[in-house]
């Protein structure tokens, strides 16, 4: 587990649809701000809100300045299932983003599959070795009803077992499947950036005791080094202080 060293700024919006398509604007100004650097790296994340972020994403990229020849994309958990499987995160966001980016295969770096990997720490020892000392410019994730980020969930050894590693199996996942791959609170906490999107009532408790500092909660141990981001919606907002949708 990780003490949080810094506060971080929360972004709301009026609606789902209104977030999603704040970030997506937002990530394609980074993206572009970026490239004029060089390479970029960026890790995505699941979820229906993610993926409704990807949508505008793709729409906003067509006909922009964004070069997709500079864009590294991982992925910041996994279910570990076979290749084909259309719940895997990889295949769902890919698929969105490719209508319009160009993604070259080579800077798409997917987590790895059931398809020739014994088991989810298999997995995990080979996207490890693949990320190497990779720095994420900007680390998106979602966050569960209990809490959880990627596939590090509360009152379980995924996220309470003290760890260097920057990639795990997860076993016995309190969410199914059972077996994912995931990155680890050292990994999500050396990227520069991390922007956490939620969205929906059901996750206004887990946001309320987020934001208060609830050690007991992965999303609390999660901050770039940088910059730290929640992007909420009017009803994942509704439990904080002072909410003004208009914001």
């Amino acid at each position: 587990m990780s003490t949080r060293t810094q506060v971080p700024r929360v972004l709301r919006y009026s609606s789902s649809d209104e977030l999603a398509d704040a970030v997506a604007s937002l990530l394609l100004t980074r993206l572009v701000e970026l490239q004029a650097k060089g390479e970029v790296h960026v890790c995505l994340t699941g979820g229906r809100i993610a993926n409704r972020m990807y949508e505008s994403l793709a729409s906003l990229a067509e006909g922009s300045e964004l070069d997709p020849s500079k864009l590294h994309l991982w992925w910041g958990d996994e279910r570990f299932v076979p290749l084909t499987d259309p719940d895997r995160n990889a295949s769902q966001s890919f698929g969105i983003l490719a209508r319009t980016i160009s993604l070259r295969p080579g800077q798409t770096h997917a987590m790895p599959a059931t398809d020739g990997r014994a088991d989810s720490d298999e997995a995990a020892f080979s996207y490890a070795r693949e990320l190497g000392d990779t720095v994420f410019d900007v680390c998106l994730l979602g966050m569960g009803e209990d809490g959880h980020v990627a596939s590090l969930f509360p009152n379980h050894p995924s996220f309470t077992q003290p760890t260097s590693a920057m990639v795990i199996g997860v076993s016995d996942s309190p969410k199914p499947p059972s077996e994912r791959v995931s990155l680890t609170i050292p990994a999500i906490n050396r990227s520069r950036a991390v922007w956490v999107l939620v969205s929906g009532e059901a996750k206004a408790e887990a946001v309320q005791r987020t934001i208060g500092g609830d050690p007991s909660l992965p999303a609390t141990a999660v901050q770039g080094r940088e910059e730290t981001f929640f992007f909420l919606d009017q009803a994942a907002a509704s439990l904080l202080p002072r909410y003004n949708c208009q914001l």
